[in-house]
């Protein structure tokens, strides 16, 4: 792990020293007639490079050194919008002159967001990376001075970057060195950091995420505020590289937010990330001559999901809380004012945004790496809710979030996915009018909040294993989308008949499987799916010219009530423990798919806790359901004979198929270990644990385990089978619990059980627990042997499953060899005469 962290140290810095180079040589030979690295060559290596250091930033957030994973990623968004600004100009888009105009705003928010990185390096002693911010931040201020007047020269700017190229290469040369000599020789400034150092850096969960999060809220900010202030002209064409630049790193963030199971700060992230793209939006519009207008009442929606979020955003800080206030502000401005982004109240809350982000940034990065913590109002929030006798706050637990199908930990995307479909829904109750539908500002909130903001969340929430709602989510981005693009980007026009209805048709028909599946899960999904086939309904009437008056707009605004019911839902109750906002109960119920989970423990099998809680139900006669190397099991203690009749009983135990005993290990055979053949012995040794299953002479050995009359049930009148798997949870189990009688998981005659969510809707309520560990790493059976006549040096098999069968019979010859050159198990060596 520390070599592949070492890696992604070396691949960054190498970037960032390419990188730097590139522009070191570009400022250095270029004169004010002529650029030496045409612009759009210069543009596309940005690109490269940005790309490069963005992974790095990326992967190294998810291992250590969160300052280091700030600086790379703030740096590719740096190259990244100035490269798309230098493309625009050397593909003409844009003119020659616009670039002072374009690149000004964008480099005084980077000017600004490096030189805060650099001063926490200060604090937390790093020289390399204090230079690398300090010096690219110094960069950008004189390539700012040199657009402003060109008699400044770029010199400046490449001296900068000429000590951030030495920085770098002596970081790579001391890591080469270090590699080289297997860390005998440590340069000062280039080794990494041991774990025990970096404690002080993990104060804050996912705080580099956040950093990244504010830096590119400090841009869009540089980039609105900048118009106001008279550093540049208006917003144009050029401006929209750096704000769609800061979505898309948003965007990113929201991701990283949900891996790390913050589900308050992947829905800020992913609504701010939708304020860039509608900024980049109307930016864009007068290139093609459009001058764009919002619909005055649809910001307030937005305002007032900000504001929720910045309630419950006070569970965290109180400045998290106070920071979402200047989004609801700026939603306000955008509200109160037609032309939006263009207008001077929008542009001065951004100036106030720029200020306020700047102030966070620096906090939130200084509790970082210091032991010494700026206060931010955390724990404010909860002492108020524990004097709230009503309300009891949820505790935080990231198994919280465990999927239930899927592969993956995320939390949970619902309450953005909601979020979601609520501006999309208020959106298209926007009329356009007399204007062109590109002008009306519909398009972001319907194609980027209900679309692409939609298809993340479906795709999260896949990850989850909640296949209806990743279903849901999906299909409806999916639809949002086209409906937003067909009527207002342009496409639809006076086009309507057969065709388009078709489309629409195809969309009911997915739908209406939704709306049926949600009757399984609650009311509330089937309401929301109900009211989303009646939007369909709409868009299906207009198609064919029958749309009554009003219909669309109330059947869409039923809908935005109803997903904002959810938002608030799903929210609310992610916080508190009680009460919560009721979602409903689901109004067709069926043994299925996770239906067990309310009426017998469905715990997670990756805590001790819960292999002891099932442990202790199996000591008191319960049978339950475990995962295994193979398929999932029902299984009963052996000492309890009431739990292994039971068992027998519900599996409906057919007579060919007995049941077999498993052992955490051959040392549980101690007591009987005189009754048992050394070879035999010896090949369990050598062969456990794994997937096999022995199937060995029945005898008086099997009664100390205290069977009873259940012994019947356990393996046929001369044999049994018995196997200590391979498996660290069922190890343990049958440590806490003894030998125990195992059966696979399903009624005889039926496929194998592979998911923990099978066990109760194959067996149903009689069975009293589930360990849950998600599917099956194997969908194939144990190898069983046959070792009943292992004295004669001979063994069979009876099923050849997961273990092929030359690797047994590989294991048994070498066991064999053994004894034959007079190998002696220590096992048995008492019993040998003296």
């Amino acid at each position: 792990m520390a070599q592949s962290n070492s890696i992604y140290v070396s691949v960054g810095i190498l970037g960032i020293l390419g990188g730097s180079l590139l522009l070191l040589v570009n400022s250095y030979a270029s004169s004010p007639e002529k650029d030496f690295i045409p612009h759009t060559a210069l543009g596309i290596l940005l690109l490269i490079i940005a790309a490069l250091v963005a992974y790095t930033g990326v992967r190294h957030s998810l291992s250590q050194s969160r300052l280091f994973s700030i600086l790379c990623l703030t740096i590719s968004a740096l190259w990244c919008g100035s490269g798309l600004v230098y493309i625009l100009i050397g593909q003409r888009v844009l003119p020659l002159t616009e670039l002072k105009s374009s690149l000004i705003p964008g480099l005084a928010a980077f000017t600004l967001a490096l030189f805060i990185i650099g001063t926490v390096a200060l604090f937390m002693n790093n020289p390399v990376l204090l230079v690398i911010a300090i010096s690219i931040s110094l960069a950008c201020a004189h390539q700012i001075a040199g657009l402003s007047d060109s008699g400044f020269g770029q010199s400046a700017t490449a001296a900068n970057y000429l000590l951030v190229c030495l920085v770098c290469a002596y970081f790579g040369f001391g890591r080469l060195l270090y590699t080289i000599t297997q860390g005998k020789l440590k340069p000062p400034g280039t080794v990494m950091k041991q774990k025990s150092e970096q404690k002080t850096e993990q104060n804050q969960s996912c705080s580099d995420a956040v950093s990244v999060g504010l830096v590119m809220n400090l841009l869009s900010a540089s980039v609105l505020a900048c118009p106001l202030l008279g550093v540049v002209p208006q917003l144009s064409v050029g401006h929209v590289p750096w704000l769609w630049t800061a979505g898309v790193f948003q965007l990113g963030m929201c991701v990283l937010f949900y891996r790390a199971m913050d589900t308050l700060a992947a829905t800020f992230y992913g609504f701010t990330s939708l304020l860039k793209f509608a900024e980049g939006y109307s930016a864009l519009l007068p290139l093609y001559s459009i001058q764009p207008f919002s619909p005055v009442p649809f910001p307030v929606v937005f305002a007032v999901l900000f504001s929720i979020l910045a309630l419950f955003s006070c569970q965290k800080s109180l400045l998290d809380g106070f920071y979402h206030l200047f989004f609801v502000a700026y939603c306000i401005s955008i509200a109160a004012q037609p032309q939006g982004f263009f207008q001077g109240g929008t542009q001065g809350v951004q100036a106030a945004i720029f200020v306020a982000t700047a102030g966070v940034l620096f906090v939130t990065m200084f509790n970082m790496v210091s032991s010494t913590r700026i206060p931010t109002g955390q724990g404010h929030f909860k002492a108020l809710v524990t004097r709230i006798h009503s309300l009891t706050l949820r505790a935080f637990d990231k198994e919280r979030h465990t999927p239930h199908l899927g592969y993956s930990k995320y939390a949970d995307a619902e309450v953005l996915g909601h979020a979601c479909n609520v501006l999309a829904a208020f959106a298209i109750t926007a009329t356009v009018g007399d204007r062109s539908p590109l002008a009306v500002l519909v398009l972001p909130w319907a194609v980027m909040a209900g679309g692409v903001l939609q298809f993340l969340c479906g795709s999260v929430a896949f990850a989850q294993g909640k296949t209806l709602e990743s279903t849901a989510f999906i299909l409806y981005g999916l639809m949002w989308t086209v409906w937003g693009l067909t009527r207002f980007g342009g496409l639809y026009g006076e086009t309507r008949g057969f065709n388009v209805a078709v489309g629409i048709i195809g969309f009911m028909l997915f739908n209406l499987l939704v709306t049926i599946a949600a009757l399984f899960l609650n009311v509330a999904w089937f309401v929301y799916a109900f009211t989303f086939q009646l939007i369909l309904i709409s868009f299906l009437l207009d198609a064919v010219g029958a749309l009554p008056y009003g219909y669309d707009i109330g059947v869409t605004i039923i809908f935005g009530l109803v997903s904002f019911y959810c938002f608030l839902a799903h929210i609310f109750n992610s916080t508190f423990q009680s009460p919560q906002i009721p979602l409903g109960r689901p109004l067709v119920k069926l043994g299925g798919v996770g239906g067990g989970e309310g009426v017998c423990p469905h715990v997670s099998a990756r805590k001790a806790t819960s292999v002891q809680k099932i442990a202790e139900i199996m000591k008191n006669g319960g049978i339950c359901g475990m995962p295994t190397d193979t398929v999932y099991v029902l299984v009963a203690a052996c000492n309890r004979p009431d739990a292994v009749i039971k068992a027998y009983k519900v599996k409906k135990q057919a007579q060919d198929r007995p049941m077999s005993m498993w052992i955490s290990s051959v040392k549980q055979l101690e007591p009987v270990k005189h009754l048992l053949s050394p070879l035999l012995l010896d090949f369990m040794e050598a062969a456990w644990p794994s997937s096999i299953s022995m199937v060995i002479p029945r005898g008086p050995w099997l009664d100390i385990f205290g069977l009873g009359d259940a012994a019947k049930h356990i393996g046929t009148p001369q044999s049994i089978a018995i196997r200590s798997p391979d498996c660290a949870v069922a190890t343990h189990l049958i440590n806490l619990v003894g030998p125990i009688a195992v059966t696979s998981a399903n009624p005889t005659g039926e496929a194998d059980t592979t998911h923990h969510n099978q066990v109760y809707a194959k067996l149903g309520k009689k069975v009293e627990g589930v360990l849950c560990d998600g599917p099956s790493p194997e969908n194939i059976a144990s190898t069983v042997v046959d070792c009943t006549k292992i004295e004669t040096g001979q063994i069979g098999f009876f099923r050849v499953g997961l273990i092929p069968k030359s690797k047994v019979l590989q294991i048994f010859e070498e066991v064999r060899n053994r004894h034959r050159q007079g190998y002696t198990n220590p096992g048995f060596e008492h019993d040998i005469p003296l």
